[in-house]
């Protein structure tokens, strides 16, 4: 049984594991399983160029970034169980004893953070009486998100990027998916709030 398991190694995805997986020292988070599947191949940084993102050099692929932070996540946080190659078809069950139905495995997880891209192709059974016309995109793109409120679908479900209503940009995929991860830390931490952070000091 995972606590978490994150749908979608894009950048939301990968921002909410990271933030997680730096917690790894702190009481309440060092006895949780973590996992994400980190299905990308309809990425929208499959076909991008950064010039514009904070942190990152000019002239950055987004395939190069897809790469590169699964490894960064898998060097600094072992523990944190990546599932490579599997598309989720299905969600059953409810907090906290949900099963994410792939399509060669099943998952078992007392929360899932739903952290993949805004294309009206999204087919996830368990999840469509969520789907709904994404409030901030144009309508001819036929976009859509899950019904959240701040990034909560519904207990034990969050669902962080563009498919929460954010725009396509990747500092605001990045900042979702790490609010939603100071969120499951804040739960994990009986409702106090938790975030993660690294010092020089340290």
């Amino acid at each position: 049984m995972l606590d978490v398991l994150i749908i979608g190694g894009g950048v939301s995805g990968v921002s909410c594991a990271l933030v997680l997986g730096s917690a790894k020292n702190k009481s309440f988070v060092s006895d949780k399983q973590i996992g994400i599947i980190t299905h990308q191949k309809t990425s929208s940084l499959q076909e991008a160029l950064f010039n514009n993102a904070y942190g990152i050099a000019p002239g950055k692929l987004g395939s190069e970034l897809l790469t590169e932070s699964l490894q960064q996540l898998q060097n600094l946080y072992p523990h944190i169980t990546q599932i490579e190659s599997e598309k989720v078809i299905a969600l059953t069950g409810k907090f906290p004893n949900f099963t994410v139905v792939t399509n060669k495995n099943s998952y078992p997880a007392k929360n899932i953070v739903v952290a993949i891209g805004a294309s009206n192709t999204f087919a996830i059974e368990g999840l469509m009486n969520f789907v709904e016309p994404h409030k901030k995109s144009i309508a001819e793109k036929q976009r859509i998100q899950l019904h959240n409120d701040d990034h909560l679908v519904a207990k034990g479900i969050y669902v962080a990027g563009t498919l929460a209503g954010h725009r396509s940009q990747l500092a605001i995929a990045a900042g979702s998916g790490a609010a939603v991860a100071t969120d499951i830390l804040t739960l994990w931490n009986n409702g106090i709030s938790g975030q993660s952070h690294d010092s020089i000091k340290k």
